[in-house]
């Protein structure tokens, strides 16, 4: 498991002083407010404020104070260490835990390695990408049978030629 995992991307700016827009990938997206320092471009930077703002959220760092300056972090992805992150019960996976992993049926067939994973309301959704793109619910026990972390493997009820 990687020691930094990405929790949202910067892409705009807002107004003069410094404040950024960004997409959070945290659900609700306010959370990302509750992680700080966040590591952008290999910097280590400390929220000075933060908001939703209309549909999205607006940021200020201590250290960034001239619109030109945030400019330079348009499109970076926002990372925070870990051990940020709440601790998760055995059945429960953060996304970035799953994407890579190999995806094997029950009749032994790999069906690719996770490329993403989608929210889709009802339940999330693997993207699998190999001979072709397979797109499986992410329903432990019904779908999913086994994920094996260690051995980077998803295990799952799903036919080949779905």
């Amino acid at each position: 498991m990687p020691n930094l995992v990405t929790i949202g991307n910067i892409n705009g700016l807002y107004g003069v002083q410094g404040w950024l827009k960004v997409f959070s990938y945290t659900d609700p997206i306010s959370n990302i407010l509750d992680y700080s320092p966040w590591q952008i471009q290999g910097q280590t930077l400390k929220l000075q404020d933060g908001r939703l703002h209309t549909k999205g959220i607006i940021v200020k760092f201590e250290t960034i104070d001239e619109r030109n300056i945030a400019a330079r972090l348009l499109g970076s992805d926002i990372m925070v260490n870990r051990t940020q992150l709440p601790a998760i019960s055995k059945d429960e996976y953060y996304w970035t835990d799953l994407e890579g992993l190999t995806v094997i049926n029950n009749e032994g067939i790999n069906l690719g390695r996770v490329d993403h994973l989608l929210a889709t309301g009802a339940n999330d959704v693997l993207v699998v990408e190999g001979e072709c793109q397979r797109m499986i619910p992410f329903v432990l026990q019904q779908v999913v049978i086994k994920v094996d972390l260690t051995h980077r493997i998803i295990l799952v009820d799903w036919d080949a030629d779905f």
